[in-house]
């Protein structure tokens, strides 16, 4: 019986999809000649990138019809350019923070006692959603005490802006080959290079010989990056643009940041349950992942936001 599972598990594997073989990075450019070493600009980053720049591009969209808040937008496009500056710095610097506060001083403790400065080699991985949010959080309250703007309208502005950021990055760890699913026997099944070439990010690429580097031990897993992507950024996207722009959802202030906040909450810990744990996170029961606690404050304080919105007369204009 047991060869026989063996057996199966491997005609599985071998069935499943393979990792696309391209690369982690659009182009790399060698700069060892100046001492440089090779700069690769990768899709990683250029996620981040396009979600920024689509980001503004629709909350242009938004601020450009008045209408849609009622009657009257809640900033200008000189103050917006500014506010996303600062939610830029927010992100950055909140994901850092957040990704060491949540993950490395609880898990990894002897590594930044043994190395300190590796709370500022950001290039070498290790971003938390959910301290990136809190950054933004911060900056958008910081911001609206010192213009004097809405807070709870710039809220909805980057709830509905942020998904197309979450998509696309999401999108980008697939491309990185990161961050996959727990291992499965579904149809939906993906063998992801999981070997290890020193030197490389992400690990299983050699960039010297351009492409994957598989051990022979993978297995098929969920390609969790992609569900992610759809049920954290693109169906927020979608159902908040629709409430927004055939049912006036802006003219609550409130709404739709609250509704983004927990739509995220419900998408990451479904997702959670496709997704590979972390292997450093222990003491947690199976069931339990830290994606699923940090997500509790967004389920909390969406709530409170929707029930904040919906007890008040929407605007008019």
């Amino acid at each position: 019986m047991t060869d026989l599972l063996a057996a199966l598990s491997v005609y599985l594997t071998q069935a499943a999809l393979k990792f696309p073989e391209w690369s982690p990075a659009l182009f790399s450019v060698d700069f060892g000649f100046i001492g440089l070493g090779t700069f690769h600009l990768r899709w990683y980053a250029l996620g981040y990138i396009a979600g920024i720049g689509g980001a503004w591009w629709y909350g242009m969209q938004l601020l450009k019809r008045p209408v849609l808040f009622g009657g009257e937008a809640p900033l200008g496009k000189d103050a917006f350019d500014d506010l996303m500056f600062w939610i830029i710095i927010g992100i950055i610097l909140g994901g850092r923070l957040g990704y060491i506060l949540f993950y490395m001083v609880p898990y990894q403790m002897d590594v930044l006692t043994a190395d300190p400065l590796t709370v500022l080699r950001i290039w070498d991985g290790g971003m938390a959603f959910h301290g990136g949010i809190l950054g933004v959080a911060i900056v958008l309250w910081f911001f609206a005490a010192k213009r004097g703007v809405k807070l709870l309208s710039v809220g909805d502005i980057a709830g509905v802006t942020a998904p197309i950021g979450i998509g696309l990055v999401r999108i980008a760890n697939f491309v990185n080959g990161e961050l996959y699913g727990r291992p499965t026997d579904s149809a939906a099944g993906m063998v992801f290079p999981e070997g290890y070439v020193p030197g490389s990010t992400p690990p299983a690429y050699d960039w010297d010989a351009g492409s994957w580097v598989y051990n022979g031990a993978e297995v098929a897993r969920h390609p969790s990056q992609l569900y992610e992507s759809v049920l954290e950024g693109w169906i927020p996207l979608i159902v908040l643009s629709v409430l927004i722009w055939r049912f006036g959802a802006l003219k609550r202030p409130g709404l739709v940041a609250g509704l983004f906040l927990i739509m995220y909450g419900v998408g990451r810990s479904v997702a959670e349950n496709f997704r590979e744990p972390d292997a450093f996170v222990s003491g947690l029961p199976e069931w339990l992942t830290m994606g699923m606690i940090l997500s509790v404050p967004m389920w909390l304080g969406g709530g409170w936001l929707i029930w904040n919105a919906l007890k008040r007369q929407p605007k008019q204009v």
